[in-house]
C-alpha cells in the first residue's frame, strides 16, 4: 500500500469531534474578533435589563473585554449551565423561533467565547445575598465560589484566541481592533437610548453616554451634534393589531452624503442589521439627489412584530427576512422620501467648495486671520476705486484687464488663475464668450449671466442655477411621467431606416434590449451581425432638434459598456437621463425673457429640481450668512 493510499484511509475515517473543537467551530462563525465578543456580551447585558453598561478594552480588546452591567444577573446554580453549549434563557421551544423578542437567542456565545478565551464572570442575581465567580479556559470549566459583587455581571475575556494562533495572527492592529469595537458600542448604544453607556479603552475614556436620553439626542451625541441642522426627521405609522411597521429616524440632506455607507444605522426591535431591502429603499430614496457612488447619512429605528421578521438566518444575527419585504421597502421608501420633499435640499456655495467635510463650512488653508481681512480691505477697495474710475478713462481693453489682474493676484491668485473678461461699459451685447462683457440680463428677479447661468434670490440668500442642469431636470421627470403614464414614448416613423454599426454584443443581446427600446420610443432591427436598422426614433427628440443617428450609437455604446440590465428601472432611468440631457438647453444658449420667465416657474413645479437626474446640484445658495462672512459683518 502506498502512502497516498494510507493517507487517504485514514482522511476517510469518521470520528466524533471533541467538544473543545466544537466549540471551536462555532465561535469561528460567532466570534470574528473583539468586537464579535463585545456584540454579544453587551447583547447579554441589554438583555439582562441592564440600565448601567461599563465596558474596558487593553490593546483593542485583544489583551482584555470587560463587560459589567447592573442587570438582574445570573443565578448561582445556573453559572456552569451558562457556559454550556447551546443553553439559553430566551428561548424553550420551536415556536419561540417565530417571535425572538431578544438580542441572543442562541446559546453559543459563551461557550464559543469560551473555547478561545480566558473568562472570568462574576454575578449577582437580584434577591441573593452574595454573588458566584466561575473561571473557563478553552474546555476547562472551573466550579463556581462565593464573592461579594454587586447585583449585575460582570465578563472578563482575556487573551483572545490564546489557543488558536492561526486565528489570532488575522487580527488587525489594536487601534483596528478597538475601533471596531467601538463602532459596534455606539451601534448597540444608539439602538437602545435610555441605557447609560461608558467605554474606556486603554484608560483612556472613548464614549460615556448618560442615562434616559430621547432616541434624537441619542443619535446626535453619536453621528455628531454638528449634523442637527443638516438632519431631517422620518416617521412612518403602518403599525396595526400587532402587524404593519413603525419608522423612526434621521436622514441626512444631501450635502452630507459620504463616499461610503458607514454612516448608515438600521436598528430593527433594538438589533442592528444589515439588510439589502432596508438598503435599497433608501438609495432609491436618495435618487437623483445625491450622485452615483455616493451614499446617504441615515439612523433608522424599525419596530415591528417578531412574528413578522426571521432573525435566525445568520450566526452573529446581522442579516434578517421579512415576511414581507415590499411593505417594508414601501414604508422606508416613502418615509424618507417625504422627508426630503418637505425640505430644502438646496446646498450652499461652502458646502459645495472642495474641502467640505460634512458638517459647518469648508475647510480652508490655515492663513493669519487678521493679516488676511486686511489685504482683502485693501485689495478691494483698490480694485472698486479703479473700476469706478473707467467710464472716464481711455485705456484699452487690455490694460484694464491687465490692471485688475494684477489687483487680483495679490489678492487672492486662485480668482486670477480664472479668465478676466474685458470691461466695455454699455455693451451689452456679449454672449458670455471669452473676451466679451459677460451676458447678464434682467427679467423679473432672474439674471442669466454667461449665457449658462441664471441668478434670483429667496427668503434664504441668492440662488445660483446652472440652465442646463435645471432644464435636463425637467426634461427627465417629463419623460419618467410619460412612461409611467402611457406606458412608451411617442415614436416617429423615419422615411428610410438609419443603419448603424454596433458592438457585436448589442446585436447578441437585441431580444432583450428591445422591450426596453420600445418603450423609449426606438424601433430597431437587427441587419447583420454587427448592424441594426432603426426605422423609429422618440417623436420628443425630434422636437428638441437632436439628431436621431449621433444619439443612438452613443446609446448602444453606452449599452455596451455600460453593462445595462435590460429589464431593470436603472437602466430605463439611465436612458431617459440620457434623452434628457441631449434635450436639454445648454450652456452658451440665449435664453428669451419669455423662456426665462417659464423656466423660473417651473422650477418651482418640478420636484427634485435643486438637482439633475445623477445627483448633481441644478442650484446652489450663497446664503445670506455666507453673503456677511464675506463682507465681514459676521
Amino acid at each position: 500500500m502506498s502512502v497516498t493510499d494510507t493517507q487517504h484511509e485514514r482522511r476517510a475515517q469518521i470520528r466524533k469531534l471533541s467538544s473543545l473543537l466544537v466549540n471551536q467551530i462555532a465561535a469561528g462563525e460567532v466570534i470574528e474578533r473583539p468586537a464579535s465578543v463585545l456584540k454579544e456580551l453587551v447583547e447579554n447585558s441589554i438583555d439582562a435589563g441592564a440600565t448601567r453598561i461599563s465596558v474596558e478594552l487593553e490593546q483593542g480588546g485583544v489583551e482584555l473585554i470587560r463587560i459589567s452591567d447592573d442587570g438582574h444577573g445570573i443565578v448561582p446554580d445556573q453559572m456552569t449551565l451558562a457556559l454550556t453549549p447551546h443553553a439559553t434563557s430566551k428561548i424553550e421551544h420551536a415556536d419561540d423561533l417565530d417571535r425572538i423578542g431578544t438580542m441572543g437567542f442562541r446559546g453559543e456565545a459563551l461557550a464559543s467565547i469560551t473555547s478561545v478565551a480566558r473568562v472570568t464572570i462574576r454575578s449577582r442575581a437580584i434577591g441573593e445575598p452574595e454573588g458566584r465567580i466561575i473561571e473557563a479556559e478553552g474546555d476547562t470549566v472551573g466550579e463556581p465560589r462565593p464573592v461579594g459583587c454587586p447585583v449585575g455581571t460582570t465578563i472578563e475575556v482575556r487573551n483572545l484566541f490564546f489557543n488558536t494562533p492561526a486565528r489570532r495572527k488575522f487580527l488587525r492592529t489594536n487601534t483596528t481592533e478597538q475601533t471596531r469595537c467601538l463602532e459596534w458600542l455606539r451601534d448597540l448604544a444608539m439602538a437602545n437610548p435610555s441605557i447609560a453607556v461608558r467605554c474606556v479603552g486603554d484608560g483612556k475614556v472613548k464614549l460615556d453616554l448618560p442615562l434616559g436620553q430621547s432616541p434624537r439626542d441619542r443619535a446626535l451625541s453619536i453621528v455628531g451634534k454638528e449634523l442637527s441642522d443638516q438632519l431631517l426627521e422620518v416617521s412612518v405609522d403602518r403599525y396595526d393589531d400587532s402587524r404593519g411597521i413603525l419608522v423612526w429616524g434621521l436622514v441626512g440632506l444631501p450635502s452630507i452624503a459620504r463616499a461610503n455607507s458607514k454612516a448608515q444605522h438600521v436598528f430593527l426591535n433594538g438589533r442592528t442589521i444589515r439588510d439589502k431591502t432596508v438598503q435599497h429603499a433608501i438609495r432609491e430614496a436618495y435618487r437623483g439627489l445625491i450622485e452615483p457612488g455616493r451614499h446617504p447619512t441615515a439612523v433608522l429605528m424599525i419596530e415591528m412584530s417578531p412574528t413578522a421578521v426571521d432573525v435566525n438566518v445568520h450566526p452573529a444575527k446581522l442579516e434578517v427576512r421579512f415576511r414581507d419585504q415590499s411593505m417594508v421597502h414601501r414604508a422606508i421608501y416613502h418615509g424618507v422620501r417625504d422627508a426630503l420633499q418637505r425640505a430644502d435640499v438646496t446646498p450652499t456655495l461652502a458646502q459645495r467648495l472642495p474641502g467640505f467635510t460634512g458638517v459647518g463650512e469648508a475647510v480652508m488653508p490655515t492663513i493669519d486671520p487678521v493679516q488676511r481681512a486686511r489685504e482683502i480691505e485693501e485689495h478691494t477697495n483698490e480694485l472698486v476705486e479703479y473700476i469706478k474710475s473707467v467710464p472716464e478713462r481711455s485705456d484699452d481693453d487690455s490694460s484694464v484687464r491687465d490692471t485688475i489682474r494684477q489687483v487680483l493676484e495679490r489678492s487672492s491668485p486662485t480668482i486670477a488663475a480664472q479668465p478676466v473678461a474685458s470691461f466695455a461699459p454699455g455693451d451689452g451685447a456679449g454672449e458670455g464668450q471669452i473676451g466679451e462683457l459677460p451676458r447678464v440680463r434682467r427679467v423679473d428677479q432672474v439674471l442669466q449671466v454667461h449665457s449658462s447661468y441664471l441668478i434670483s434670490q429667496d427668503e434664504r440668500g441668492v440662488l445660483i442655477i446652472d440652465q442646463h442642469a435645471l432644464h435636463e431636470r425637467m426634461m427627465f421627470n417629463k419623460l419618467i411621467a410619460r412612461v409611467t403614464g402611457n406606458g412608451s414614448l411617442e415614436q416617429q416613423a423615419l422615411l428610410m431606416p438609419i443603419v448603424l454599426d454596433v458592438p457585436a454584443g448589442v446585436v447578441d443581446v437585441f431580444g432583450e434590449l428591445e422591450p426596453l427600446l420600445e418603450r423609449i420610443g426606438i424601433q430597431a432591427t437587427p441587419m447583420g451581425p454587427q448592424s441594426l436598422g432603426v426605422h423609429a426614433v422618440p417623436s420628443f427628440l425630434l422636437s428638441r432638434n437632436v439628431e436621431p443617428e449621433p444619439f443612438m450609437k452613443e446609446l448602444f455604446e453606452r449599452i455596451e459598456h455600460e453593462g445595462f440590465v435590460p429589464e431593470s428601472e436603472e437602466a430605463l432611468h439611465e436612458v431617459l437621463d440620457m434623452m434628457a440631457c441631449k434635450a436639454a438647453i445648454k450652456a452658451g444658449d440665449v435664453l428669451s425673457d419669455d423662456e426665462l420667465t417659464a423656466i423660473m416657474r417651473l422650477r418651482d413645479e418640478t420636484e427634485r429640481s435643486g438637482s439633475c437626474p445623477h445627483g448633481r446640484p441644478t442650484t446652489v445658495r450663497l446664503s445670506i450668512e455666507e453673503l456677511e462672512k464675506l463682507f465681514d459683518r459676521r
